[in-house]
C-alpha cells in the first residue's frame, strides 16, 4: 500500500512545484530586463524533473522494511532529481546577472521563492541520504523540509504570479508599497516559523504528537510566534487586493513592459482576446534593458 500511495503522492508534489517554476521563469526575466539564461536547458530540466519524479517514491520508505538495496537505488535517484532542480536555480540566478533589477512585489515574491525552494531542496538531499534519513524520518525536520518546498516554494511563487497578472486579470492596480511590505513580511514570517522546526527535528522531536517534551519549548514558541507574522503576510494581500478591485487605479495594457502576448491586449482582456491572429516577430524574453517596469505600476495606497 505504501508503494502505491507514494508512487502517486510524490509526483503530486512536482505537479504543484513545476507551475511555480514556470511562474518564476516568467517574472524574473521581466524584472531583471534580461532574457532567460539557458532557455532550452530550463525546458529540458522541467522535463527531467517530471520524468525522474516518478522514480523516487521509495525515499519515503527507508524505514518501512524495504531492502537496503532498494533504499540505495531510491537514494541515488533522489540525488539525481536534484540536478535539474539545481540547474533551474542556477539559470534563474544567471538571469539576474548584470540585469536592471526592479524590486516590485512580483519580483520580491519570485526571489523569495528561489531562496526558499533552494533551501528546501538542500534539506531534501539530507533526507535522501540513507543514514541521515533513518535518524530524521518522522521528525520535525521532515515537516520543515516539506513546507519549505510546498509553502515557501509553491505558494510564494503563486503569490508572485497573482501580483504579476493581477493588473491584467482585473484591470486594476494595487498599492505598490503595501505589496512589497507583504512580500518581505511573508518571507521573514515563513523562515521564523519553519527554520526552528529544522532544529527541532535534529534535536529529535517527532512529528504527529499532540504534546512535546519540555526541552523543545523555546523553539516551538519561536515557531508559533513566526506563524503569527506569517499569517499577517497572508492576510495583507487579501486586504489590499480586495481594496484594489473597487478603488485601485485603472491598469494600462502592459504596466510591467513585459513581452508575453497577454500584455498586448487591454486590461482586463476582451472576451475573444485578439481581433486578429497576432504575429510574433521576436522571442518571448526579448527584454530591452533601457525600458524598465514602471515604478508606479501598482497604483496608490488604500
Amino acid at each position: 500500500f505504501q508503494h502505491l500511495f507514494w508512487f502517486s503522492s510524490h509526483p503530486a508534489v512536482y505537479i504543484m512545484v513545476l507551475p511555480a517554476m514556470g511562474i518564476a521563469s516568467e517574472i524574473i526575466p521581466c524584472f531583471a530586463r534580461n532574457p532567460v539564461f539557458g532557455y532550452r536547458t530550463m525546458a529540458y530540466a522541467i522535463i527531467a524533473i517530471a520524468v525522474i519524479g516518478f522514480l523516487v517514491w521509495g525515499h519515503h520508505m527507508f524505514v518501512s522494511g524495504q531492502s537496503v538495496y532498494a533504499g540505495l537505488v531510491f537514494s541515488i535517484l533522489s540525488y539525481l532529481v536534484a540536478i535539474p532542480s539545481a540547474i533551474k536555480v542556477f539559470n534563474w540566478t544567471a538571469t539576474l546577472y548584470k540585469g536592471r533589477i526592479a524590486f516590485d512585489a512580483p519580483m520580491l515574491y519570485a526571489l523569495g521563492f528561489v531562496g526558499l525552494f533552494m533551501f528546501g531542496g538542500m534539506s531534501g538531499l539530507i533526507l535522501a541520504a540513507l543514514a541521515l534519513d533513518v535518524q530524521l524520518t518522522d521528525t520535525y525536520f521532515v515537516v520543515a523540509h516539506f513546507h519549505y518546498i510546498m509553502v515557501g516554494g509553491s505558494v510564494t511563487a503563486y503569490l508572485a504570479g497573482l501580483h504579476f497578472w493581477w493588473p491584467k486579470i482585473t484591470g486594476r492596480l494595487y498599492p505598490a508599497r503595501w505589496a512589497q511590505f507583504a512580500a518581505v513580511l511573508l518571507f521573514l514570517g515563513f523562515n521564523f516559523t519553519f527554520f526552528p522546526q529544522y532544529l527541532l527535528g535534529i534535536a529529535g522531536m517527532p512529528r504527529r504528537y499532540h504534546e512535546y517534551a519540555p526541552q523543545f519549548t523555546t523553539l516551538n514558541v519561536l515557531s508559533s510566534a513566526g506563524a503569527v507574522v506569517l499569517a499577517l503576510g497572508y492576510l495583507l494581500p487579501i486586504v489590499y487586493l480586495a481594496w484594489s478591485l473597487r478603488r485601485g487605479a485603472r491598469a494600462p495594457a502592459n504596466p510591467w513592459h513585459a513581452t508575453g502576448l497577454e500584455w498586448t491586449t487591454p486590461s482586463p482582456p476582451p472576451t475573444h482576446n485578439f481581433a486578429t491572429t497576432p504575429i510574433v516577430s521576436e522571442g518571448p524574453y526579448a527584454y530591452p534593458q533601457d525600458v524598465a517596469p514602471e515604478p508606479a505600476a501598482a497604483g496608490t495606497s488604500p
